[in-house]
C-alpha cells in the first residue's frame, strides 16, 4: 500500500483525446483524490484533434470543449511547451509522481517500401495534414499545386479521404474553416485536375467510414467515378461480408455502387476510385512522373482472412504529385521501451513492459491511445482504451505496485518546469491563444485563424522564444 498521506499525482504525456480521457477517469475518483499534471510538446493542447482532423469537420473538433472542461478541474494541471525527453526525462517524473501516462499517439508514417518514393512531389500524407491544419512542425512544408494536374493518394482510410477531399474542395468551401491561412492561398492556386485513390483491397475492405465516402460524392465541384469492376466484390469478399454481418461494409459498398452508373457533371475536378491495386514503382528523373501500380487479388490465409497478394499484371499511370496514407506509426520515447514491430510500447492492459515478449513490468509507467494499441478507431475509440489504462494504475495504487516519488509537492514540479523551460505554457495561457484565434477568426469571417509557429504563440505570450534551459 502506498503513503496516502502524499498527494497522488499522475503525468499525462501528450494532450491528444487519449491523454484527456484518462485525466478524465483519473479526476473523478474520490477514494484517493488524484491530481493530474499533463505535459505536451506544444504550446497548444488536443493532439490530431486539432493538428489532424480536417478543418472542414469542424463538429469533430467541438470535442475539445469536453477537454477544456476536464482541464478546469482543480486538480489539472497543463505544462505546454515542455517535451518529455528533452526538457524532462522519466527519471525527473519518477521523482514527482506515482504514474507517469504515455499518450504521445502514433507521431510519423509507414513507408510503401518501394523504389521512387523519395522522388521530388512524393509525400506522407502526415505532412500534408500537418501542414494544412496550422502544425508547427509543417508550417514550413511547400505543397506548389500549381502545374500539378493529376495526384494519387495512396490508401482508402479515412486520412486519404481527408486528403483527396480538401484537394478537391474549391476555396469558398475552405474559406470559412480553421484551415492555415498559407494553405489555403496555396489550394486557391492548385490546378489538380484529377485525384486516385487507390486502395490494396477491394470495396468491402476499404477502411474510411460511411460519412466519409459519402461526403466524396456530395462535393461541390468535383464529380466522383468509380468503374462497375472496382464497386463488385470478388465471391471470396461478398461471402466473408454475409457472414460478418458488417453494416459499415455494407453501407460502405452501396454508396460506391451508387456512383458507378452517375456520370460526369461537367465539374471541374475529378475524384477516382480504384481498388485491389498496390503501388509497384514510383517513375521519375528527379520529381514524381507517373507510377506502376499492380493488380491486386484477395485470398484467405490461415486465420481465415482475407489478404491480397499481387498478381502479374501491371499498369503505369502519370502522376505530378502523391501523397501515401497507408498508416500512421509510433516512434520511440527516451527511456522507454519500444517494440519496433509494431511502432508501439510494449504493455498489458495499458501497464508498460520492458519488452513486447514477456511479463516484466516497468512499474509506475502506462500507456494510452495509439501508442499503446496501434493507429486504430476513431477519436471514441480512446475512451475505453484509456478507462482500462486508468483502471490498472488505480489497481496498481491500491497494492502500492507504483512509483515512489520522494517530492509531490506541487510548487517543486513548477520548480522543475521553470528550471527546465522557463517559457512553459499553461491551459490559462493556451487560453488567451484561443480567444485570440477565435477573435482573429471572428474579423475576416472564419471560424478561427490559427498561429502556426511557436515562435508566435509565445510572442503573443510575451514569453521569449528561446531560452536556455537551466540545471541541465
Amino acid at each position: 500500500m502506498t503513503n496516502m498521506a502524499a498527494q497522488i499525482r499522475v503525468a499525462i504525456i501528450g494532450s491528444g483525446p487519449s491523454g484527456f480521457y484518462a485525466a478524465d477517469h483519473l479526476l473523478k475518483q474520490s477514494a484517493p483524490e488524484i491530481h493530474v499534471d499533463m505535459y505536451e510538446r506544444l504550446p497548444t493542447p488536443f493532439g490530431l484533434v486539432r493538428g489532424g482532423v480536417a478543418p472542414d469537420h469542424a463538429k469533430i473538433k467541438s470535442v475539445t470543449k469536453l477537454y477544456s472542461r476536464i482541464a478546469s478541474h482543480e486538480r489539472f494541471r497543463f505544462f505546454g511547451n515542455i517535451e518529455f525527453g528533452k526538457d524532462v526525462s522519466r527519471f525527473d517524473l519518477g521523482d514527482h509522481y506515482h504514474g507517469i501516462i504515455y499518450a504521445v499517439g502514433a507521431q510519423t508514417d509507414r513507408k510503401l517500401g518501394i523504389a521512387g518514393e523519395d522522388l521530388t512531389n512524393s509525400y506522407a500524407a502526415t505532412e500534408f495534414v500537418g501542414w494544412y491544419n496550422g502544425h508547427p512542425d509543417y508550417h514550413d512544408c511547400d505543397f506548389d499545386l500549381t502545374g500539378i494536374k493529376r495526384v494519387a493518394v495512396i490508401g482508402v482510410g479515412n486520412v486519404a479521404m481527408d486528403v483527396a477531399r480538401i484537394l478537391a474542395r474549391t476555396p469558398e468551401e475552405l474559406y470559412g474553416t480553421d484551415i492555415a491561412d498559407y494553405a489555403l492561398a496555396t489550394l486557391r492556386r492548385s490546378e489538380v485536375e484529377e485525384i486516385y485513390i487507390l486502395g490494396r483491397r477491394g470495396p468491402a475492405q476499404a477502411a474510411f467510414t460511411n460519412p466519409e465516402i459519402k461526403e466524396l460524392g456530395e462535393m461541390a465541384d468535383a464529380d466522383i467515378i468509380v468503374d462497375c469492376d472496382d464497386a463488385s466484390l470478388d465471391e471470396l469478399s461478398a461471402t466473408h461480408l454475409k457472414k460478418a454481418r458488417d453494416r459499415s461494409a455494407i453501407r460502405n459498398v452501396k454508396i460506391l455502387q451508387s456512383y458507378v452508373d452517375r456520370g460526369l457533371t461537367g465539374k471541374s475536378r475529378r475524384i477516382i476510385l480504384r481498388f485491389l491495386v498496390s503501388p509497384f514503382e514510383i517513375i521519375g528523373s528527379n520529381k514524381v512522373e507517373a507510377m506502376k501500380i499492380v493488380k491486386n487479388e484477395l485470398y484467405l490465409d490461415d486465420n481465415g482472412n482475407l489478404r491480397p497478394r499481387a498478381t502479374d499484371e501491371l499498369e503505369t499511370l502519370p502522376f505530378d504529385m502523391i501523397f501515401r496514407s497507408v498508416g500512421y506509426r509510433g516512434v520511440p520515447l527516451p527511456d522507454v521501451p519500444f517494440y519496433d514491430r509494431w511502432g508501439t510500447i510494449p504493455n498489458e492492459q495499458g501497464r508498460v513492459l520492458t519488452k513486447n515478449e514477456g511479463r516484466e513490468r516497468l512499474r509506475g509507467n502506462y500507456v494510452v491511445g495509439w501508442i499503446k494499441r496501434g493507429p486504430s478507431g476513431i477519436i471514441g475509440t480512446n475512451k475505453p482504451d484509456a478507462i482500462e489504462t486508468a483502471e490498472r494504475f488505480l489497481e496498481d495504487l491500491q497494492s502500492g505496485d507504483v512509483l515512489q516519488p520522494r517530492d509531490t509537492r506541487a510548487e517543486s514540479i513548477i520548480e522543475l518546469a521553470r528550471m527546465r523551460k522557463p517559457n512553459f505554457v499553461s491551459f490559462a495561457e493556451w487560453k488567451v491563444l484561443d480567444e485570440i484565434e477565435l477573435q482573429r477568426g471572428a474579423e475576416s469571417g472564419r471560424s478561427r485563424v490559427k498561429f502556426t509557429t511557436v515562435e508566435e504563440m509565445l510572442e503573443v505570450l510575451g514569453k521569449e522564444p528561446e531560452l536556455a534551459r537551466a540545471g541541465k
